[in-house]
């Protein structure tokens, strides 16, 4: 349910807060007074498409913020969820900034989103019906879709049933497909694929050998140099023509620590020359150590070579380290294994194909007949919603096309479209082609009623629906949009009082004008100045002593 709306700088709206309740709100006011500005923004908050035509003259962006109490649907918080967007106060807070340059910021409880993530969320929260475009009626690929809403609860668990083997039918004849169309080409792939995971598993890599080789490599590559230096170090360091240096520097540093005792200086001279004593001990035991340690094996260099060489010509094929050859090994080793999969079923890929097709169409043919009785139980609602509104004549029918051959869709085997006639004696045929504006608003509000309870939308937006109707057809629609307004918060743009004076809450759109700039501004009527309203919707600009009786009494009988 919509509670609050913010809007600032939107067409002809420089700021604007309003407060929702639930039930029904109407909006009534002169045309062009920015009734329908409100219903834009309400509809740029759930997803749809924004335009720098929408910024108001003279601003560099327009900011609009909506706050919605959650409808109670798993689904619905699962999406939620999948989006990381936090809900658990049962509120959401969306906002939405289009800038002039063309920027548009999209937040739902602080989480950054895109437009196509806002239509999603958006769909759930608000359904805005207009007189034309709009209308879901005038859309037949989406009346498949009602007529599921409609029969939830018999076709949720077969649908989705379907669902799942119309995914398994889809790959398999993908694979069916490949399989046929590139057989020469799938052997090529599946010969190189071989190939390439056989050459890098008998190499046996390991991540940090490279470095290692590489490392062992320059040592022997350079054993003469590091024999000759480390030979020099224990000569030197040992014992030598001069004598040896530790020797020397042990004799100086007993010198230095028998003078240590007179003078600061001298004592810190001892412990200097004392640390760098052991340190050059602990170097010589360590060269001492390396040099026998140390040997040269030819035939180690050798294979060391082969190694790097075979290790830098797999990195030339496959990737610039170790670590990024053995990557592609896993990636290649998986569709090595999945292309040796379907090879090994060559034999009854297509025969798991028919098996598959079989399978889906029992599915589907169980759909439809699901389908078809709820479509038998529609009907009879329609058209006893249509008689309350005056059209008894009117027929329905959803219509189920007949075809040839069984055709799989991801939501069935059907092709279904609304139906009607309208009188007697006139042709049977599509909705959308047949109803005029005011029929068509009689059938969509039919079916609103009926709906309401199973749709889980919880704002629907009447914009103006009852256009092209009068006297007693505009109060049977009055009355059935009340219907609506019991199972979901409905806000109405209505130029009809009868529709006005059902709504349990009334905001008046006025236009203003200041310092040559149009402004539009909302007032919540009392009791009092609803009475006023109405009367002006009675006669228009002229209000007598007899319209507002007769607004009164239209009020009265409504709240009654």
């Amino acid at each position: 349910m919509l509670q609050e709306l913010t809007i600032d700088n939107l067409a002809i709206i420089k700021h604007l807060s309003l407060d929702f309740s639930d039930q029904m709100t109407v909006l009534t006011g002169e045309t062009g007074a920015g009734k329908s500005i409100i219903i834009d923004a309400v509809g740029l908050l759930a997803g749809g498409r924004g335009s720098q035509e929408y910024i108001r003259r003279g601003a560099d962006k327009l900011s609009l913020q909506g706050q919605f109490a959650l409808p109670q649907d798993p689904e619905f918080n699962h999406l939620l969820d999948s989006l990381g967007i936090d809900h658990e106060d049962g509120i959401l807070i969306i906002s939405r900034e289009i800038y002039r340059r063309g920027r548009n910021v999209i937040r739902v409880n602080g989480q950054l989103i895109n437009t196509a993530t806002l239509r999603q969320i958006g769909s759930r929260l608000v359904d805005i019906q207009g007189q034309n475009e709009h209308q879901l009626l005038l859309q037949p690929e989406m009346h498949l879709g009602m007529l599921d809403q409609f029969a939830h609860n018999e076709v949720h668990k077969l649908l989705t049933r379907y669902q799942d083997e119309y995914q398994n039918y889809v790959k398999l004849k993908a694979a069916v497909s490949k399989k046929q169309n590139n057989e020469q080409q799938w052997a090529q792939r599946l010969d190189m694929l071989r190939y390439q995971v056989n050459e890098i598993a008998e190499a046996n890599l390991k991540v940090d050998e490279e470095e290692q080789l590489t490392s062992e490599r320059d040592r022997l590559e350079h054993f003469q140099q590091i024999n000759n230096a480390l030979q020099q170090a224990v000569t030197v360091f040992n014992g030598g023509d001069q004598g040896a240096v530790l020797d020397q520097i042990a004799t100086v540093m007993n010198s230095i620590n028998e003078i240590a005792e007179f003078d600061g200086a001298y004592d810190s001279l001892s412990k200097s020359l004392n640390d760098a004593y052991y340190a050059l001990q602990d170097v010589a035991t360590e060269a001492s150590q390396q040099l026998d340690l140390l040997e040269f094996d030819d035939n180690r260099l050798s294979e060391i070579d082969q190694r790097l060489t075979m290790i830098g010509d797999l990195e030339h094929k496959y990737g610039d380290s170790v670590k990024d050859v053995l990557k592609y090994y896993d990636q290649i080793k998986q569709e090595l294994d999945s292309m040796e999969e379907a090879a090994d079923s060559n034999s009854d890929l297509e025969e798991r194909l028919s098996t598959a097709e079989e399978k889906l169409v029992k599915t589907g043919q169980q759909l439809s007949q699901i389908r078809q009785q709820a479509a038998h139980r529609l009907t009879k609602l329609v058209h006893q919603q249509l008689k309350e509104l005056y059209m008894d004549k009117a027929v329905f029918e959803v219509h189920f096309v007949k075809q040839s051959r069984v055709h799989f869709t991801p939501d069935g085997i059907d092709d279904v479209e609304f139906y009607i006639q309208t009188n007697p004696g006139e042709t049977m045929g599509p909705l959308a082609r047949i109803a005029s504006g005011g029929e068509l608003s009689r059938v969509m509000l039919a079916l609103k009623t009926i709906f309401a309870q199973n749709e889980g939308v919880t704002s629907i937006i009447f914009d103006e629906v009852d256009t092209g109707v009068s006297g007693r057809v505009a109060q049977a629609i009055a009355d059935k949009i009340k219907v609506i307004a019991n199972k979901s918060q409905v806000l109405c743009i209505t130029h009809l009082p009868q529709v006005a004076a059902v709504a349990q809450h009334h905001f008046l759109i006025q236009k203003h004008v200041k310092d040559e700039r149009t402004t539009t501004m909302v007032t919540i009527l009392s009791d009092k100045e609803r009475v006023n309203e109405l009367a002006r919707m009675l006669s228009g600009e002229k209000v007598t002593k007899l319209t507002k009786e007769h607004a009164e009494e239209l009020l009265k009988m409504a709240q009654e």
